[in-house]
């Protein structure tokens, strides 16, 4: 993690999860919701980043008292979520999807972009991808 004049890097390991953010960016009110808040339709899966020092952790947890932009779900079945937007790799622009779930990993972040990343960054899991968070 660095602190810059743009704004904060996080770097972390690129691993597979269970996949359910899917679903939930599937959704068509959550894509047009997206679509108006953050500015593109996100391809229906994350990157998901695995924070592995202590001074990441840090910086994910500061980054996380910022307000961010709220994305209200109307569907039981998924929970609120806040976006965070970002520069992935100095490459692509994205957003972080927090959800507003109890026990979500705090050593966790899904980045959501308009293509799937893995394939944009030619990465796989147990690469280093840094992220900037943007203001």
């Amino acid at each position: 993690m660095t602190q810059t004049a743009e704004g904060t890097k996080i770097t972390g390991v690129v691993f597979t999860d269970l996949g359910r953010a899917a679903s939930f960016l599937s959704v068509e009110r959550v894509q047009s919701t997206l679509r108006r808040k953050v500015g593109f339709t996100p391809y229906p899966g994350t990157l998901n980043l695995r924070l592995e020092t202590d001074e990441a952790m840090e910086c994910w947890r500061e980054v996380r008292e910022r307000r961010g932009i709220e994305i209200v779900s109307q569907d039981p079945a998924h929970c609120h979520a806040r976006c965070f937007l970002v520069e992935i790799e100095g490459k692509h622009r994205g957003a972080v999807v927090l959800p507003e779930a109890a026990n979500y990993p705090e050593d966790k972040i899904e980045v959501i972009a308009p293509v799937r990343l893995k394939d944009e960054l030619r990465i796989k899991d147990g690469e280093r991808v840094t992220i900037e968070f943007v203001d």
